[in-house]
């Protein structure tokens, strides 16, 4: 319903901030850990969301990155997490750590989340390890190391394509074809790395 919040920081808790975007106040709930790496009110943020509409209640669950969304996504298909337990597992490993204790089948790490026992753990990895690649959270973690001219519109455009359903190796390689004269915007840099794909 809404892809994402755009404007100024009014407010910050553990586990919600409150966005003001023209005047309305906009509460989206949010990880531990995206607390944490939030600047601090009145500064500008964006925040690519999720909605989650239930008979009772409406909420919005925001994340830094695309990539905290896309790894929130596929927590929540799995019975006996929803949005709660994904925030959770979110406040406590990153989106690759998740994807390494998924692959490796540590679910130990994972029930390390308040409200994720063992069993839920389990059902984490058996539901979602094949839907997780290990080449893709390899290239991810290449991604994090801040590898030599992939500023931060490239590694914008890298997740935008992963969104689209392209194999992060392909994203990377196509995003690092795009010359590096071009301008540092993200839709520019997409509608190069788009033609590269071809």
């Amino acid at each position: 319903m809404i892809g994402f919040v755009k404007g100024k920081i009014d407010d910050i808790t553990e586990e919600n901030v409150v966005v003001d975007v023209g005047g309305i106040g906009i509460n989206v709930k949010i990880s531990t850990k995206t607390a944490a790496l939030l600047p601090g009110t009145d500064q500008e943020i964006k925040l690519y969301t999720y909605t989650c509409v239930r008979e009772d209640l409406m909420n919005l669950y925001g994340f830094l990155t695309r990539d905290d969304l896309e790894i929130f996504k596929k927590l929540i298909t799995v019975n006996g997490v929803g949005p709660k337990g994904g925030l959770a597992i979110l406040s406590v490993m990153s989106a690759d750590d998740l994807r390494f204790a998924i692959i490796s089948g540590d679910a130990a790490a994972l029930s390390r989340a308040p409200g994720i026992g063992k069993r839920t753990a389990e059902r984490l990895i058996l539901d979602l390890k094949d839907k997780i690649s290990l080449e893709d959270t390899l290239i991810r973690k290449e991604m994090q190391q801040e590898e030599p001219g992939m500023d931060q519109a490239r590694k914008e455009a890298v997740e935008a394509l992963t969104a689209l359903g392209y194999s992060a190796s392909d994203a990377l390689r196509a995003v690092k074809e795009v010359s590096p004269d071009a301008e540092k915007d993200v839709e520019k840099i997409l509608k190069l790395a788009l033609k590269n794909m071809f």
